[in-house]
């Protein structure tokens, strides 16, 4: 048990370094490389900020822990909108300008809405993960169309401040991607191995420990990178985080962990994570959309979204000790 919470510790600490490691280095090579600001910032920097979730899920699904792969992706999104965004509009009121950003958020509430209608028969065959993985493509060619059409945008602007200020020849930002990638291979494994051991001790599934302390760890990146961007006054690009992240982790990590290691979906899944899920995304589309104007996150829905994620969090944890 004492090793296997070091292992988490460490585990951590060593994913959270080695995902901005490699966020850094693949946002400044495709700038090298010629990409636009505005898709850097959507698809390098909003994907890869997903990166820590998508091995974690693929090595638990590839070692046998299904409940560990889809604990963390659905995890990961309930604490990316609930945590996050409300410790970042507390922080920071976010303020949404960007007008693709406006266009996803519809996107991110059906995409969530496909994912619970795939998985009410309680299965992720082969097929569900290709139709995920399927999805997925389309909507990273809609997004390359988009940014490719639309370069003038206020997450672009910000994006650009951003590599402004990360300067580095290509070379080395070559050599920080390798070494992310590497770092984040040998974190997740930590991670995954002492999660499942603290699992087994304490008698609970590996689904309640994905959706705690595995999502809330591979949040960490979405969590820096979100509230110094408010902090420094880039909403978009802290909002972008957020939901370039849910659409990778919904579609892409379920995906591939599915396409891996078919798994049976326990009836809690639908009835709980992905309804909490779905609700908290219905709220975000509510909240950040803007009808009438510009979109705004203040501090008191932040307070709001805090709150539902404590609450959810206290569930959870009474349903272990059968409080």
């Amino acid at each position: 048990m004492v090793l296997a919470s070091l292992s988490v510790v460490l585990g951590l600490a060593l994913l959270l370094w080695s995902a901005d490691r490699f966020v850094e280095g693949a946002a400044v090579t495709a700038k090298h490389l010629g990409m636009p600001p505005l898709l850097i910032g959507m698809v390098v920097i909003g994907f890869g900020t997903s990166a820590p979730e998508m091995v974690v899920s693929a090595i638990a699904a590839f070692q046998g822990n299904p409940g560990l792969a889809l604990g963390n992706a659905y995890g990961s999104n309930i604490t990316n909108i609930a945590l996050i965004l409300g410790l970042t509009a507390i922080i920071s009121p976010i303020a949404v300008h960007s007008s693709v950003l406006r266009k996803e958020l519809p996107i991110l509430a059906g995409v969530t809405l496909f994912a619970v209608v795939l998985l009410m028969d309680g299965e992720l065959t082969r097929m569900d993960a290709w139709a995920f993985l399927g999805v997925f493509a389309a909507l990273m060619g809609w997004t390359i169309w988009q940014g490719l059409r639309e370069r003038s945008d206020a997450l672009a602007g910000e994006v650009t401040q951003e590599l402004d200020q990360a300067r580095m020849p290509l070379r080395r930002a070559l050599i920080w991607l390798g070494v992310g990638l590497v770092f984040l291979i040998i974190s997740s494994r930590m991670l995954v191995w002492g999660s499942v051991e603290i699992a087994h001790a304490l008698g609970v599934s590996d689904l309640i420990i994905g959706l705690t302390i595995v999502a809330v760890g591979t949040s960490l990146p979405e969590l820096a990178s979100s509230v110094i961007a408010a902090r420094k006054g880039e909403h978009d690009l802290a909002l972008g985080n957020i939901i370039g992240s849910n659409l990778f982790n919904t579609l892409a990590v379920v995906g591939i962990a599915g396409a891996i290691h078919p798994m049976l979906v326990p009836p809690e899944v639908i009835s709980r994570d992905m309804m909490v899920m779905g609700l908290l995304t219905l709220s975000l589309f509510v909240i950040g959309y803007g009808f009438r104007g510009p979109g705004r996150i203040n501090r008191v829905e932040g307070m709001l979204l805090l709150a539902c994620y404590v609450g959810y969090t206290a569930y959870l944890i009474g349903t272990v000790f059968g409080v």
